[in-house]
């Protein structure tokens, strides 16, 4: 399954992206889930994403960074599923951040996952669109005041 996601914030795209750090992911925390940052060493190629989700459902999850990079247009970086809860076999997210203007940029989520079973990854999908579509609102306040 894919899907993607798209915000306009204020903010450089590349001053956007240097604010992809623990402070950001911790805010971006969906409403009704509650879970723990057992480890979060950052967005560059070879860091590692550690989450405990405690309720609804309890599992972990770890993502490894495998790739990151920037241009005169765009930043990015990848996460990959290692471990992952909710019967995935597979997790893909690309955070990308566009330039629009001197002071605008767009944040996009890109991700692709596979589940145990086409009826489990379709039950999944309304539950990541719900988790990432709450993003939009955290992107603007948190890039609200850059420039």
């Amino acid at each position: 399954m894919r899907m993607r996601l798209s915000t306009s914030v204020n903010g450089d795209y590349k001053n956007v992206m240097a604010h992809f750090e623990r402070p950001l992911f911790e805010a971006l925390k969906p409403a009704g889930v509650d879970m723990e940052v057992v480890e979060f060493t950052g967005s560059k190629k070879g860091d590692r994403v550690h989450i405990r989700f405690k309720s609804p459902v309890k599992g972990d999850w770890i993502s490894l960074i495998t790739d990151d990079g920037i241009s005169d247009t765009e930043a990015f970086f990848i996460d990959e599923g290692t471990l992952m809860p909710f019967g995935l076999n597979y997790w893909k997210h690309t955070h990308i951040v566009k330039k629009q203007t001197e002071h605008t940029s767009l944040i996009i989520d890109d991700l692709s996952y596979t589940a145990s079973n086409l009826f489990s990854g379709l039950l999944l999908y309304p539950v990541f669109w719900f988790g990432f579509v709450q993003r939009k609102k955290v992107y603007r306040r948190f890039f609200r005041d850059f420039k």
